[in-house]
């Protein structure tokens, strides 16, 4: 009897898994740092990851100057969004302009791992729509206080990650970064608040690992994008929720 033998499979291997770009939102109010947050990011993760950036700016392209400046990525790898309006409306409500400019970065470098949509400053009430963005960083900075994150907002109340950026600077400024990192764990509920400086390597990986940690969770499909909306929750009077007591000393 004739020996059986198996014919060689012909079947094309399996398709690798598509790599699937993670976009990365950076709020918060005038001046507490994210274009340098975004210029660092660059400078400790381009080297191992695929990065692009959209910046946006009301009448002008400054944020986008400043990182290519920097030279912290191909200049053509940094687009500029001018909303021509307040800068929660182009990230928010008619995010059209900002997922353009994203969408023709994934296509011009594909694949991406990340790209990093930065807000222009707005106040506390700045948040990404989930429709642009996978991960959100809400940014705020020792100089405008140690009260600020007390003050809620839907940024500081459920981004995904709530950064104190310029801790360095706390001691010019007399605030104490360990209370202004506690009260922004007590308003957020657990969520991740990391102290930044970028001076401080230590503070930089931290940051670093997190981006790492959201990037392999959106990959596997764990990671969930939320929507931190347009209220965070608030009250009046001690023991209301999140909210902020208006009582006065007798």
């Amino acid at each position: 009897m004739p020996e059986t033998t198996t014919a060689p499979s012909t079947a094309p291997d399996a398709a690798p898994t598509a790599r699937r770009t993670l976009r990365l939102g950076v709020a918060g109010p005038v001046g507490t740092g994210k274009s340098s947050l975004i210029a660092t990011l660059c400078r400790e993760l381009s080297g191992e990851l695929a990065m692009a950036v959209v910046t946006n700016d009301i009448y002008t392209d400054e944020d986008a100057r400043f990182l290519r400046s920097a030279g912290v990525l191909d200049a053509e790898r940094i687009r500029a969004v001018e909303t021509g309006a307040c800068p929660h409306t182009a990230i928010r409500d008619d995010i059209t302009a900002n997922l353009d400019a994203v969408e023709d970065l994934e296509a011009e470098f594909a694949p991406l791992d990340l790209v990093l949509v930065e807000s222009g400053g707005d106040n506390l009430t700045a948040t990404f729509s989930p429709a642009l963005i996978d991960a959100q960083i809400f940014c705020l900075d020792v100089a405008g206080g140690g009260d600020v994150a007390r003050k809620g907002g839907p940024g500081i109340g459920r981004a995904d990650v709530l950064v104190v950026n310029k801790a360095d600077l706390a001691p010019y400024v007399g605030v104490d970064v360990e209370r202004m990192v506690a009260d922004a764990s007590a308003a957020r509920d657990g969520r991740p608040v990391l102290a930044v400086a970028r001076t401080d390597a230590a503070s930089v990986a931290r940051l670093c690992d997190w981006v790492r940690g959201v990037l392999t969770a959106h990959r596997s499909g764990a990671h969930v994008p939320q929507d931190p909306g347009p209220m965070a929750p608030h009250g009046h009077g001690p023991g209301a929720g999140h909210g902020h007591g208006h009582g006065h000393a007798s």
